[in-house]
């Protein structure tokens, strides 16, 4: 499908220009800070906080969308493997009430230790509430929305991507993904 033409939101953040892949009822996001390379999220249409909050329709079609773009990012970020994630409400570390998959390519040795990586979604590293907000207001707010274990990495390292470097890589996934409808 193109690109949106109308302003789609990941709770009240608007998301527009990082859409690579839409469908009726679910849209695929590059990330503002992505933990590895090529962490992407994939998120209803409609805005709700919780997985039980879906209609069928819409898991059925966030699950297709999942299974969709998984193969896309697998092949063009030269994965072995995927992490496939959902934290479903602030207890399992979400911070932006708007379901969402995570979606991360994995790679032999691309962490000290492969479970790294529920440690970075679960801490500061993961808050994309809190990086939305800075990104929007250029302020670091230090506290974030649910840190619950230290980051793996400092998460000052890891600089806000800005909107024409996400746009980019929105438009080449969104080629890669025509690609591979064909």
């Amino acid at each position: 499908m193109p690109l949106p033409k109308d302003v789609v939101k990941f709770g009240t953040f608007v998301v527009t220009g990082q859409v690579f892949h839409i469908t009726p009822l679910s849209f695929a996001l590059v990330n503002l800070k992505p933990l590895l390379p090529g962490h992407v999220l994939v998120s209803p249409r409609r805005i709700v906080p919780r997985f039980n909050d879906l209609s069928a329709a819409e898991v059925q079609d966030l699950f297709m969308t999942v299974q969709r773009v998984s193969r896309t990012i697998e092949r063009v970020y030269h994965a072995s493997a995927l992490n496939i994630a959902i934290q479903d409400g602030v207890d399992a570390g979400q911070s932006v009430p708007h379901v969402h998959t995570h979606i991360i390519p994995r790679k032999k040795e691309d962490l000290p230790n492969k479970d790294d990586i529920y440690q970075k979604l679960e801490g500061e590293e993961g808050d994309l509430a809190r990086q939305l907000r800075e990104s929007k207001t250029g302020e670091k707010n230090g506290e974030g929305t649910r840190g619950k274990f230290p980051a793996v990495d400092a998460d000052e390292e890891r600089k806000p991507r800005s909107e024409e470097v996400m746009q980019k890589e929105a438009e080449w996934l969104a080629g890669e993904m025509e690609r591979d409808a064909r």
